[in-house]
């Protein structure tokens, strides 16, 4: 059974092989002296391990594990799958990926490869196997990570077209099931064989496209359990098996991959400077992309790490220096470094590793930066880092592996998004299909639980808890854009509400089946009982409508709350309204309502809501926070949870460049080494400080 260390590992990527003169010793003593714990190599270089085929040269990375154990540092061992060599391509062209419209992925980046081509497929695995035979015992690695950031491409290679017919023929059984599943009636698209099922660039059946994209993201954890397997052949048992995600990738769910490792891991990257910094200067449109933006957004990214398996996780790259390309530098503010290391530990991270330690001197990376600057000299980063690494060895087993607490809950529908990146409800600007639509719809509920200084947990449709645990853990459950749902996973939140809990129905919630198919019932489907409600009208938002708070909701509304981009036509069969929009068109439907049903409730919100209008369906929903705090300077925010040795932890930030200080509503330790603080005792907060605390209770 794999066994992390009791105490949250610390680090960065490390290539000894990419520095252009040898300085092995110095660099693994200043990572000894800042702290590190942890180190990740091997993971790029194919072409250094096997420079020829059949031929393997393995012994150059053995100073560095021996130098790294000699100072207590452990290693992460990457197989290098993910970078295939030159001498690969060139013998094997056929391992090409292709494109929709059959064009090959061009050599010379990475990630080029059709993964499930088994001339890949045997070089991959000869690799794999002689650097885990090779290294698997020795006593620095404590784990290894098989390939990188899976999951880059839509694969349209051959053979991957003709095990996607396999598939459909073992789902459906024969081509009229399958006819009959995806409405091929339509536009005359009936197969009368299965050789008739055309291939996906000029498709435009959304049901074809539900299904290519899960099969997709299929292929993507095969391969990755496929390798994970091989490993596990020569990994030691306490040593664990995982791969790094980057959560963005059209070929990967995460929920489904994390199956077959033993922790999930993440490499999460966010804008630094003002994209940390409350009050939150970032536009509502911005489009959150491979890094995110906004503290919100931030702790959205951990949260959704958290939630591919429920359970803590490694975070194996993060923001060293600059990120991305060589005309965009902007490096973290003084105590950045820290703000986001231990926000990532109090939602559930059990290491922190930076990518990289040295700032290459060469390649398409050169000026994303590492721990060390291109001089090679320690400066501000390292000196951050050193007092970070420092908090870690003090606060120890106390901070490593958090339950991060949560007021509301938010319900993640993986293939929902899919759907919607390429048929959305929304819009952009100019009329186009808004590829964004779903997250947009999922952001505008979770920012606007943060805004209210609520904490959330995602939970992913496919792995909703029992009933039980639900109601009791989760009493406030939003499903938002869960447009693609089964009759089972309706019918459950339904129970939700009836066991106790209160379920929040968001816009497009329940409006088509697992297959994409438009459900011939009032929406929300075969939840308008419950919900008191039902619509069969909908429209989109050329601007923005100003909302009104009805009887009973008027403290809660703001009066710059605005519904956004989206109306659905509530018909009140037996539900009390909360919102209306202020519209001599649209006013003639409620903007949100809410029933009891059973022992919980249902509440429904039919459009996109602004950030004052989210925020106070948050505090509404969530009025007594559960990390205890109140009346929060709008800089500084507090996150909770459960400790490992049972007590509760605090993390308070104050996310400007302005002191500040909080009363703090119990008595709290300072797990970093300071002064205790009594029960309604000041907190003084620095400039883009942390403060890190742990309570009885």
């Amino acid at each position: 059974m794999a066994v992390l260390p009791e105490r949250v590992l610390f680090g960065a990527a490390y290539y000894h092989e990419y520095q252009p003169y040898e300085r092995l010793e110095t660099d693994l003593d200043l990572m000894a002296q800042a702290g590190f714990t942890v180190i990740r190599v091997g993971e790029s270089v194919w072409s250094t391990w096997e420079p020829e085929n059949g031929r393997f040269e393995l012994d150059w990375l053995q100073p560095v594990l021996d130098g790294a154990h000699e100072r207590g540092i452990f290693v992460v061992l990457g197989t290098p799958t993910y970078a295939v060599p030159p001498w690969l391509a060139r013998q094997y062209p056929e391992i090409a990926a292709e494109r929709a419209d059959g064009r090959r992925v061009g050599w010379g980046a990475r990630q080029e490869v059709d993964f499930t081509h088994p001339a890949f497929r045997f070089h991959a695995e000869r690799v794999t196997r002689r650097i885990a035979e090779r290294y698997a015992g020795h006593p620095s690695v404590i784990g290894f990570q098989v390939d990188n950031e899976p999951g880059v491409h839509l694969l349209h290679n051959h053979g991957v077209f003709q095990r996607f017919v396999d598939h459909l023929r073992a789902t459906y059984g024969d081509v009229e099931n399958l006819n009959r599943a995806w409405g091929l009636v339509y536009w005359s698209h009936r197969l009368s064989d299965w050789a008739d099922l055309w291939t996906p660039e000029g498709n435009a059946q959304p049901q074809y496209d539900v299904a290519w994209r899960a099969f997709q993201a299929r292929q993507t954890t095969e391969f990755v359990a496929w390798q994970a397997g091989i490993v596990r052949e020569h990994a030691r048992p306490e040593q664990f098996v995982t791969t790094c995600l980057h959560y963005p990738h059209v070929a990967l769910n995460d929920d489904e991959l994390t199956d077959h490792v033993d922790v999930t891991a993440a490499n999460p990257y966010y804008d630094m400077q003002d994209g940390l910094t409350l009050p939150d200067p970032t536009p509502d449109d911005h489009e959150q992309g491979w890094k995110t933006r906004g503290v919100w957004a931030f702790y959205r990214g951990a949260d959704w790490i958290f939630s591919s398996r429920r359970e803590p996780f490694l975070v194996t790259e993060t923001n060293a220096g600059n990120i991305g390309s060589p005309w965009d530098n902007r490096p973290a503010y003084d105590g950045q470094w820290r703000q986001a290391a231990w926000a990532f530990v109090a939602r559930g991270a059990r290491m922190i590793e930076y990518w990289h330690w040295h700032t290459l001197h060469f390649g398409a990376e050169t000026y994303w930066g590492g721990v060390l600057p291109h001089s090679g000299r320690p400066g501000r980063v390292y000196s951050e880092l050193v007092r970070l690494g420092a908090e870690f060895e003090t606060a120890g087993a106390a901070v490593a592996g958090v339950e991060p607490d949560a007021d509301i809950a938010i319900v993640h529908s993986v293939p929902s998004k899919w759907f919607m990146q390429k048929y959305p409800p929304l819009s952009t600007p100019d009329g186009g299909p808004d590829a964004a639509a779903y997250q947009r719809i999922f952001d505008s509920f979770y920012r606007g639980a943060f805004e209210a200084g609520r904490q959330v947990r995602m939970i992913h449709a496919r792995r909703l808890p029992d009933l039980e645990e639900a109601a009791r853990r989760h009493p406030v459950l939003i499903a938002p854009a869960l447009y693609l749902a089964d009759d089972a996973t309706i019918d459950w939140l339904a129970e939700y509400a009836r066991s106790g809990g209160h379920l929040v129905i968001g816009p497009r919630t329940a409006y088509a089946d697992q297959e994409g198919r438009a459900r011939h019932e009032p929406a929300p489907g075969r939840l308008t009982e419950a919900a008191g409600v039902h619509y069969d009208e909908f429209s989109n938002l050329s601007g923005d409508l100003r909302v009104r708070a009805a009887a009973g909701f008027a403290p809660h509304l703001p009066a710059d709350a605005v519904a956004t981009r989206w109306v659905e036509g509530y018909t009140l069969t037996d539900a009390d309204v909360l919102v209306e929009y202020d519209h001599d068109h649209f006013g003639r439907w409620p903007a949100v309502t809410t029933r009891r049903h059973g022992a919980g409730r249902v509440t429904c919100v039919g459009t996109v809501p602004g950030r004052a209008l989210a925020a106070a369906l948050a505090r509404w929903l969530a009025p007594a926070p559960v990390s205890g705090w109140a009346d929060l300077p709008e800089t500084v925010t507090v996150t909770t949870g459960t400790s490992p040795d049972g007590r509760r932890l605090h993390v308070v930030h104050n996310w400007s460049g302005d002191r500040t200080e909080v009363v703090t509503p119990v008595a709290l330790t300072d797990l970093l080494g300071g002064d205790g603080v009594p029960a309604g005792g000041r907190v003084a907060l620095g400039e883009r400080d942390v403060r890190v605390f742990a309570s009885d209770r």
